[in-house]
């Protein structure tokens, strides 16, 4: 074994940094946030969502670091401090390898709007309706206008409520009739969506060419390890904040985006009594920050032994709720704008999840001058934050199967490109013209909330209780030289696990079939989504029987074996790290004083 790699470690004190910014800033922040503080009550869902954040968001993110850097392990190895739940370990890298199947496709969609928007030369290709993709029902932005003044309800036979009413459904079934082109483009140019899920279609070949782009600039920013990716980051991670910040500007100056941020942040606060609420900030809160995926555990695992993880852990969240909140402000400038020149409610032009990013945004951007250069600065956007998140998920999944077999270092490039292919295979299914259909059982299932929230009460309490919150503050201590605030281990201990526990149950209890807009899921598409959830979560209870098992001895002889850290409890030191060699040189000389 003479011949295995050494282990890395990040070649600079801010790889770590903007590696983190690059993975925790994703697509989440940038059309997640902005709806669903819209559905919600707009202030109002800020109330759970930094109640959240401050209880559970900050807390494991800080955890999963430290523990990360004080072990020098990835996902898998970690979990020599308490062996029973090596489990976690495996439940997070199966999500992570379902997240990186499909996330991915995103990326494809973003790379396929990106080269029609550099094509077009004055007008966006969903601009018009004269295309091949076309129905009859197309209209565009200027005929629904047209139609919605010959419609208007200003008659002067309307004389009762009842005609009024009349005449505005009229009106309504009327324009309901028409679609948009940018709809239309969406729907039945880049994905050429079938009625259903049985319906699975044939290969969308541009997708299958662009998913392939994606995964081919995935590997090749990670396949020299993270010396090499901590360079990367420094691009991937900054450069979308330059057309973040651009697109805030132009979009701020539109007409009636500030009707639209405002709709943004006007507090609701009834609706703080309903369930889903509270769900959907911790899922937000979980989802974006990427906790539970072994991703940030690796990330850590590079850091030098005393670099100080709890102060980067608070930069990072600031700059995650920034990014947040001005996304909150390009999306919802752009849609005030849309809102206004069509005429509409704010809440009749927004949508969620890619609609948002691939139907309304688009729909917004036909309408203002040099379309095609916005089109694809927002597109390109989307790609840099969508890239960065995918292959550092990818670096997280990588680290715990190279840590866990150390062979596997020898042939790493190799063996990432490997993974990668097999990626690519599955995520096929995802762009072919029933793709969207299979995106959403995986985006549905595979990473849903109560997956998540429940890996996430494993990993909080075996560190917390098992391996012992406050030998972990010791470790912490040892790293960066002095105890974090106590109310971070009171939330390991108690706040974080009560709020994981009490909305996994609650998103149980609200548990709902799949839909897609209006259409609802077979049965067997369900079933699949539930064993895709349970081949995650089930590794956690199979890996503590089996390990029990396989002990010898009485009841509390085994339990111990199986809860006894077997960790190396003296890292390595590395050749470069003299604040670590002369910390170390003052406690032996304290320590020969005193005897």
């Amino acid at each position: 074994m003479a011949d295995i790699k050494e282990r890395e470690k990040w070649s600079g004190n801010a790889d770590f940094l903007f590696s983190c910014i690059g993975y925790a800033i994703g697509l989440g922040n940038v059309w997640r946030f902005p709806y669903l503080c819209y559905q919600y009550g707009g202030g109002a869902f800020l109330i759970p969502y930094y109640i959240t954040l401050i209880c559970g968001g900050i807390p494991l993110f800080f955890l999963e670091v430290a523990l990360g850097q004080y072990t020098s392990i990835g996902g898998l190895g970690i979990w020599k401090i308490c062996p029973i739940f090596k489990g976690v370990g495996y439940a997070a890298a199966i999500i992570a390898f379902w997240l990186n199947c499909y996330y991915i496709v995103v990326l494809a969609w973003s790379l396929y709007y990106v080269y029609n928007s550099i094509l077009s030369s004055s007008l966006l290709p969903w601009s018009t309706c004269n295309n091949w993709w076309n129905t009859e029902s197309c209209r565009t932005l200027i005929q629904m206008r047209n139609y919605s003044s010959v419609l208007s309800c200003t008659s002067a036979d309307l004389t009762s409520n009842a005609s009024i009413a009349a005449c505005l459904q009229n009106t309504t079934d009327h324009l309901a009739q028409y679609t948009s082109p940018v709809k239309e483009y969406w729907e039945r140019n880049a994905l050429q969506i079938t009625h259903s899920i049985n319906e699975p279609g044939s290969l969308r070949i541009p997708l299958v060419i662009t998913l392939g782009i994606a995964w081919i600039a995935c590997y090749f920013c990670i396949w020299k390890g993270v010396k090499w990716t901590g360079k990367v980051v420094y691009f991937t991670s900054m450069f979308p904040y330059l057309l973040l910040f651009i697109l805030l500007i132009r979009g701020i100056t539109l007409e009636g985006a500030m009707d639209g941020i405002k709709y943004l942040f006007i507090p609701d606060l009834s609706k703080l009594k309903t369930s889903a609420l509270w769900i959907e900030a911790s899922t937000q809160i979980f989802f974006s920050y990427g906790l539970g995926l072994g991703a940030l555990v690796a990330l850590g695992s590079y850091n030098k032994y005393h670099k100080n993880c709890y102060r980067d852990t608070l930069i990072l969240a600031a700059f995650n709720e920034g990014t947040c909140l001005i996304s909150g402000f390009v999306i919802f400038s752009v849609i005030g704008f849309m809102a206004k020149t069509e005429g509409k409610k704010i809440s009749e032009v927004a949508d969620s999840g890619p609609g948002l990013a691939f139907v309304a945004y688009p729909a917004a951007v036909a309408q203002l001058p040099f379309s095609p250069f916005w089109s694809a600065l927002f597109f390109i956007m989307l790609i840099f934050i969508g890239l960065d998140s995918q292959f550092v998920t990818l670096e997280g999944f990588i680290t715990a199967c190279v840590d866990e077999w150390p062979i596997l270092r020898r042939r790493k490039e190799l063996f990432i490109a490997v993974v990668c292919f097999i990626s690519f295979l599955i995520g096929l299914p995802t762009v072919t013209q029933g793709g969207m259909y299979v995106f959403k059982i995986l985006d549905y299932y595979s990473a849903s909330g109560w997956c998540l929230l429940v890996l996430l009460f494993f990993e909080c309490i075996s560190v917390s209780w098992f391996y012992g919150a406050n030998r972990f503050y010791e470790d912490i201590k040892n790293m960066i030289g002095y105890y974090p605030g106590r109310f971070w281990k009171w939330c390991w201990i108690a706040f974080t696990p009560f709020l994981c526990t009490s909305i996994a149950i609650f998103s149980l209890i609200e548990y709902e079939p799949v839909k897609y807009k209006s259409y609802s899921f077979p049965k067997w598409a369900e079933y699949i989504g539930w064993c895709i959830a349970l081949s995650s979560i089930l590794a956690i209870p199979i890996y503590a029987i089996a390990l029990f098992a396989r002990q010898t001895g009485s009841l509390s002889e085994r339990w111990k074996k199986i809860t006894t850290p077997t960790i190396d409890l003296n890292p390595p030191i590395d050749e470069d790290d003299n604040e670590t060699k002369q910390r170390m040189l003052a406690e032996h000389t304290t320590a020969m004083t005193n005897l």
